[in-house]
């Protein structure tokens, strides 16, 4: 004779401490490289799959997503949202989705679980290619700085790279997790871009977001790095919200942000003076520029691409800056300083510069910073900006120490 097993009645579990434990850091722990992860100051999305891809085309990014949302939308999608990254160069394909399923949570600053250190990364013997070279860079910069003095341009963005080789292949979902947890109140991302490729980081800087009739943009312009001694850490602090050369390229990018941003405002408000923000790594001046929404119909990506690229990226004037950046930097920008995000088909939605990032492809990871060059620049202190923007990544891998002289 048979007998039935018996099964003991579920345990009751006891309700979490804080309704936030765990709402937002689940989300983080269930993705997985192929997902496409945004985690912002106001939300945390996770999406699955994919239920159209925004196709590249002649008409302006900003028309082809609202005509793929309204699409989705007639479709009754559960999800008519789109989530990606467009390229530095906008004419360039974006990789922009509405995915098959989204997941959505609240922003990871207000979940608990997220102070919890992530596993910490496992030693490995990285081969690092620089391009280019500190030095290399330096030169660059100082010859941008002798063409301003020339009268040529006021502002050029120059960036330098470093690739990084392992032996296997790379553990995304862990640096994703580091760099989160590293820095929860900022915008980390992991996004593909190509089949096999993830564009990932952790960006302090929003370009716009759009909630209704509200528009926000923070530019950021002005930077030194951060110290792990408080005293001298405060002591830059104090200096950069002093220093005439990083206020006056703060002033640049922000009055950019004001006049593009003007047209789509009935009402705009521009702080007098930058504050500071900081990252676990470098001090930013920081300017909150806010709006209303004057057009309706104008959705955050249309205002997004507009604003891009502001001289915190690029320089000024914009077309000459971009053609010092041609000549100057040995590399294809792709996505590095473009624009990663996400909006709705009622126009609203957060998007980023692409900034504090890294392009990872099975084993090899293409990181990139880059520094805003003006007359008064120096080139090692340019440099060395471009090697503490490195180090938020480099701490989620666990290739500091591996660098070495290419910093």
């Amino acid at each position: 004779m048979s007998t039935v097993p018996q099964v003991a009645p579920p345990r009751p579990t006891a309700a979490p401490a804080h309704p936030a434990v765990g709402a937002a850091t689940t989300l983080l722990d269930a993705y997985r490289a192929g997902d496409r992860l945004m985690a912002t100051p106001t939300r945390t999305l996770l999406a699955h799959g994919v239920h159209r891809a925004v196709e590249h085309g002649s008409e302006p990014l900003a028309e082809r997503v609202a005509e793929t949302l309204r699409s989705v939308r007639a479709e009754r999608h559960a999800a008519p949202v789109v989530v990606g990254a467009i390229p530095f160069d906008q004419t360039a394909p974006a990789a922009l989705v509405v995915p098959e399923a989204l997941r959505a949570g609240p922003a990871l600053a207000t979940d608990p679980l997220v102070a919890l250190p992530g596993d910490p990364p496992e030693p490995v013997r990285w081969v690092v290619r620089a391009d280019p070279e500190p030095e290399t860079y330096a030169k660059g910069v100082a010859a941008a700085v002798d063409r301003m003095w020339q009268g040529e341009f006021s502002k050029v963005v120059l960036a330098r790279s470093l690739e990084l080789t392992g032996p296997d292949k790379l553990d995304i979902r862990g640096m994703v997790q580091r760099l989160a947890r590293r820095d929860p109140g900022g915008y980390t991302f992991a996004l593909p871009t190509h089949p096999g490729r993830t564009l990932l980081g952790a960006s302090p800087e929003l370009l716009v977001s759009r909630r209704g009739g509200k528009l926000v943009s923070n530019p950021l312009a002005g930077s030194t790095p951060r110290s792990a001694d408080l005293a001298e850490d405060v002591r830059r602090a104090a200096t950069l919200l002093q220093s005439a050369k990083d206020l006056h390229e703060h002033a640049v990018v922000v009055d950019a942000v004001h006049q593009a941003m003007a047209p789509y405002c009935s009402s705009i408000s521009v702080p007098e003076r930058p504050t500071l923000i900081r990252t676990a790594t470098m001090w930013h001046l920081s300017t909150t520029v806010t709006g209303e929404l004057a057009h309706p119909e104008a959705s955050a990506l249309e205002i997004a691409c507009a604003l891009h690229p502001t001289p915190a990226v690029c320089g000024t004037p914009t077309d000459l800056a971009r053609q010092v950046i041609r000549e100057t930097e040995p590399f294809d920008r792709g996505f590095f300083t473009g624009i990663v995000g996400w909006g709705d088909a009622d126009g609203d939605g957060e998007w980023v510069v692409t900034i504090r990032c890294a392009e990872a492809e099975r084993d090899s990871l293409r990181l990139y910073a880059g520094a805003g060059v003006v007359a008064a620049s120096e080139p090692a202190a340019e440099t060395t900006e471009t090697g503490a923007k490195f180090r938020t990544f480099l701490s989620a891998v666990g290739a500091e120490s591996a660098v070495g002289e290419h910093l």
